[in-house]
């Protein structure tokens, strides 16, 4: 796709150097994401083209995860991979299109870029480190522990100038191979008087596109509207210490709270999410009459959800050191991605459909299957805290809609 600047975009000539490269730099930003966002080329008249394509969309959502798994393992941060997750939902849910369900898409490329550039020059700065490790071992204070040890801090220090000066150059794959271009772009703006101005334009815009401020209320948002669903069912179906009567019979009323909860909750957390409204949790009335509209799928839909949910509670068995936490939110956000994909386009399908009504069989048919199945549900879930590591604590860690995180 070629992209025509207007001609109320281009710079003035009027303009001093500093808001002359922010005019400039206005214009590729706006073009950015019509770039990202070309169809997809047709594969036999164009292959390589299409190929690019998709070895370009394939990294950016492998990018794309690996950064929720990242935040998602970060304490606090990790209210922005929900809000992320119910972005995506809410999207879906409002256009019925998949393709919105990946809004972070036209920065993600970048970012794993940028990841993986400064993964690999890091490389060389621990293989040096390894030796120095050993040559201190070997012969404490000889000359080959001190010539390793310069060396290792000689290397740190043009590494990190490397680093600086490809990330100032934009972050792109060959600005981490390219040291010259880097010099000679890093001279020409301080010639043009422009080096704080560009860089300043280039955080901000990058910033603005996470839009995290966004995300992080939407998913802190969305965590208090379903933990205030969850909490007192949950707290009941935990009563039951040891097998006592009284205590049994608390859990059982629980389990069964738990199971109505349940079954509704998706559905109030994705119209939360398509309208940005925390009064949208408590639109019962709402998300009943949208099941009428398409009973089916929302049974789909409902199995879907729980059948991704239930495998993730074995990785509660064990928490494994904090450092190592995002390679499990990886699975975490594997397997709840695409049922907020589903949740978002089944909910779309339910209200498109604005007067007819689905045939009372299937919606009986429904109810006759998915109910048995949330009760399975919750009765494997009330045994969860025999292999939990936080035991009962385990059971209110509801990873389908509250954080995507084994532990909290």
């Amino acid at each position: 796709m070629r992209i025509e600047p207007s001609s109320e975009s281009l710079p003035d000539e009027s303009l001093t150097g500093g808001e002359n490269y922010l005019a400039q730099n206005a214009c590729f930003l706006r073009a950015v994401p019509a770039v990202y966002s070309a169809p997809f080329p047709h594969p036999f008249r164009h292959p390589l083209q299409a190929t690019g394509w998709l070895i370009r969309t394939l990294f950016g959502i492998v990018s794309l995860i690996l950064l929720l798994a990242v935040i998602a393992a970060i304490p606090i941060v990790n209210f922005l991979a929900l809000g992320y997750l119910l972005e995506v939902e809410g999207r879906v849910a409002r256009t019925g299109r998949l393709r919105d369900a990946f809004p972070l898409l036209e920065v993600a490329p970048r970012i794993g870029t940028i990841l993986l550039g400064v993964w690999l020059w890091v490389l060389p700065i621990r293989f040096l480190a390894s030796f120095a490790s050993d040559a201190t071992l070997i012969d404490p204070g000889g000359k080959s522990a001190s010539f390793l040890s310069g060396l290792i801090f000689c290397v740190s220090l043009l590494i990190t100038l490397h680093l600086f000066l490809a990330l100032l150059r934009g972050g792109g794959f060959w600005c981490f191979f390219r040291p010259i271009k880097n010099i000679r772009s890093l001279i020409t703006r301080i010639n043009e008087g422009n080096l704080l101005l560009s860089a300043e334009v280039q955080t901000r815009e990058f910033i603005s596109r996470l839009q995290l401020k966004h995300h992080f209320v939407l998913g802190f948002q969305g965590f208090v509207g379903a933990a205030i669903w969850l909490f007192i069912p949950t707290l009941l179906l935990a009563a039951a210490v040891k097998q006592q009567g009284g205590l049994i019979s608390i859990s059982v009323i629980g389990g069964v709270l738990l199971s109505i909860v349940l079954a509704w909750l998706p559905f109030l957390q994705t119209r939360f999410a398509a309208e940005n409204r925390f009064g949208a949790f408590f639109e019962l009335r709402a998300i009943r009459h949208a099941f009428k509209q398409s009973p089916l799928w929302w049974m789909v839909a409902i199995v879907f959800v729980y059948l991704l949910a239930l495998p993730l509670y074995l990785f509660k068995a064990v928490a494994p050191p904090r450092d190592a936490m995002w390679l499990v939110t990886v699975v975490f956000i594997m397997m709840i991605y695409p049922a907020k994909v589903l949740l978002g386009w089944v909910y779309y399908r339910a209200t498109i459909k604005k007067e007819k009504r689905a045939w009372w069989g299937a919606r009986w048919m429904a109810r006759i299957i998915f109910i048995p199945l949330l009760m399975l549900y919750v009765f494997v879930l009330f045994f969860m805290p025999a292999i939990g590591e936080h035991g009962r604590l385990v059971l209110f860690e509801h990873h389908a809609f509250l954080l995507p995180v084994p532990f909290w």
